[in-house]
């Protein structure tokens, strides 16, 4: 079971996520606030594995909140719900060492994956997160060592302009094995925007022997 939190000034979106959490069987809603200040103590006297926060909020913002965290308790997870896109605001929040990024735009199933993942040791950032990657540093001599020899067959495969359909139709796999692949080689390599992995397999040309 995943005990989250939410931080948030927007009562309404907090009763949104909270109805949609609340009919998952894997996820324990534990609280919210509607200020970083307020959250916190809530925290010291409950702890929880994933805290949900956005950004701009009143007495103590999404960063400064995250950061705390991050002083008090290590082992919590976080993951950022906001509207900002923008790449600045996106690096605040990378450098205060969040695992996870998704836009209040996007369904809430998606926040649901998240949750998920970052529980089970993956970040997560949405994939409209144009140019996220830039905020990764990747090591281009340790890449090809990065991937196993299945993901590389099918970073060939990307680089072709395959879909996942048509991959593993070729592999004689599920589609959602393809797609788990996709997401672990983005994971790996630092690619965290939408069509990234395609541009890079483009730009790599990657052919292992």
């Amino acid at each position: 079971m995943i005990k989250v939190a939410i931080a948030d000034d927007h009562q309404t979106l907090i009763d949104g996520i909270c109805l949609r959490l609340e009919s998952d069987e894997n996820i324990d809603m534990k609280f919210f606030a509607t200020n970083g200040r307020e959250f916190l103590k809530k925290l010291r006297e409950t702890p929880v594995d994933i805290v949900i926060t956005d950004i701009k909020m009143p007495k103590m913002d999404g960063v400064s909140l995250t950061r705390q965290i991050r002083k008090e308790f290590s082992d919590i997870k976080i993951v950022v719900l906001s509207m900002f896109d923008q790449i600045d605001a996106v690096k605040k929040m990378v450098d205060a060492e969040v695992n996870g990024y998704i836009l209040k735009t996007s369904p809430l199933d998606e926040l649901i994956i998240a949750l998920k993942e970052i529980y089970d040791g993956t970040d997560y950032f949405d994939d409209h997160l144009e140019g996220i990657s830039e905020l990764f540093t990747k090591d281009s001599k340790s890449e090809k060592s990065k991937l196993s020899q299945t993901e590389k067959e099918i970073l060939d495969l990307i680089a072709e302009g395959k879909t996942s359909q048509e991959i593993a139709d070729i592999r004689e796999s599920a589609v959602s094995t393809i797609d788990t692949h996709r997401r672990n080689m983005s994971h790996k390599l630092g690619l965290y925007g939408k069509g990234e992995l395609l541009r890079y397999a483009m730009d790599k040309k990657y052919k292992f022997d």
